[in-house]
């Protein structure tokens, strides 16, 4: 296949790819952010070396806690190739690890080889205590959000997303055509905090979001409200998911059948009714409610299993759905800002390694958002994730002039000049944006 040919996921993550190696390498982060990495990652680290040993791996130069943090500053510090990577491990270490001189081709293999479930679980364990951080804080939430929060345990999206293209291909991906994928993920994020509740990886380019839904049920707890578009449509899971007593919205496909059993409120651009969805022979047991908006002269529908006005509004219905566009924010955020649509080996196990730390950082990073977000009494939603990552490098510059310690109090009193807070826009209608469906 021809460039000129090639699709424009392919060319663009090439040019992603060309960039990231152009870029010189980064200075190491400075220590109140080098320590905020370590306090909640190196934990996190040697719990799962009892985990290691059960496995039967052997103690190596390239340990367990010397590849986290090789994998984990690679990204952070956006080092355009390994092998630069392995020169400044080498030179000046990485977080906790102190200088190792190993060849590229030793890193390479270990990258190759190194189990990624080890990974995952510390992406895992890091997760939960990024959770109870965000409960301690006392931020401004919408109204939106903070009313459901009364009714659900959590608010949480579900979503999947193909990963980009692979440029380096190794051993059995050589002499595939066109150039494979990498796979895909999906996420499931809690729309309050931002973080990422579960994430799941299939080597499958070419699944669908489906395979995904057994997996989503497991993390889906009682009294949870979970928020999915289209690809998760499936009315078997529907019912599992109303016997297990977890709430759901989403939007209802335009060849779907169903049966009107009562019909609710009837205004000029919404309606709302209960209705029996499914034809005859896969029908969902029990009835469901239909909520449509009018919107720019075409009628949007959503269903859901919460039958009660007094819970939500038919308004609050719609409004809730819109705020999936938050997971689809962050696959974005986790390819473009941190790496993600460049992979840095070609092998399976070096994927999984990559999109566990990636997700590990981008969790950190929201930590970090929702602090300055504390700090300046702002919602979430109106700080810039971006510029506070951007910012870090004018606090390290700060830093070092010993002008300041503190990164947080740092972004928080540069948030205007930093533009970390983003502009307001104009006030949409019924909370319908221009730049996104309902």
């Amino acid at each position: 296949m021809s460039r000129k040919n090639e699709p424009s996921s392919i060319r663009h993550t090439r040019a992603v790819a060309l960039d990231r190696t152009k870029r010189p390498t980064t200075a190491p982060p400075d220590e109140p952010i080098e320590a905020r990495l370590i306090d909640v990652v190196h934990p996190a680290t040697y719990s799962q070396l009892a985990r290691f040993h059960q496995m039967g791996l052997r103690e190596r130069t390239l340990s367990l806690p010397v590849m986290v943090a090789f994998v984990l500053s690679l990204i952070w510090r956006q080092i355009g190739a390994v092998s630069e990577a392995v020169r400044v491990l080498g030179r000046e270490g990485f977080l906790w690890s102190a200088p190792v001189e190993v060849t590229q081709q030793a890193v390479s293999e270990r990258l190759r080889t190194l189990p990624a479930v080890l990974f995952e679980g510390i992406f895992q364990a890091v997760v939960p205590a990024l959770l109870a951080r965000h409960a301690q804080r006392s931020r401004p939430e919408s109204a939106l959000i903070q009313a459901a929060q009364g009714s659900f345990k959590a608010i949480v999206a579900l979503d999947g997303s193909t990963l980009d293209a692979l440029l380096r291909r190794v051993g059995l991906l050589r002499d595939q055509e066109p150039t494979p994928l990498a796979g895909r993920m999906a996420a499931l994020l809690d729309i309050a905090s931002m973080l990422p509740r579960q994430v799941w990886y299939d080597a499958q380019s070419h699944a669908h979001d489906q395979p995904f839904w057994q997996r989503a049920l497991e993390s889906l707890d009682r009294g949870m409200l979970v928020l999915f578009d289209l690809g998760f449509v499936n009315h078997g899971y529907f019912d599992l998911l109303m016997q297990r007593e977890v709430s759901f919205i989403t939007r209802l496909k335009k060849n779907a059948r169903f049966e009107v059993i009562q019909v609710g409120r009837q205004r000029t651009a919404l309606r709302s009714s209960i209705i029996a969805l499914g034809s005859a022979s896969a029908r969902c047991q029990e009835p469901l409610r239909l909520v449509e908006v009018l919107y720019r002269g075409t009628w949007y529908r959503y269903v859901t299993n919460v039958l009660d006005e007094r819970v939500l509004t038919a308004e609050q219905v719609a409004a809730l759905y819109r705020s999936r566009w938050r997971i689809e924010d962050t696959f974005k955020t986790v390819k473009r800002l941190l790496g993600l649509a460049y992979f840095f080996g070609g092998s399976q196990n070096t994927i999984e390694l990559q999109l566990w730390m990636t997700w590990l950082l981008y969790a950190v990073l929201v930590d970090l958002t929702d602090a300055v977000a504390e700090a300046l009494q702002e919602r979430y939603e109106a700080i810039s994730m971006e510029m506070v990552y951007r910012g870090l490098y004018h606090f390290t510059q700060a830093y070092h002039r010993g002008e300041v310690t503190d990164p947080v109090r740092y972004l928080a009193e540069e948030a205007k000049d930093l533009g970390i807070v983003k502009r307001k826009r104009r006030r949409p209608h019924q909370g319908l944006t221009k730049s996104s469906p309902p």
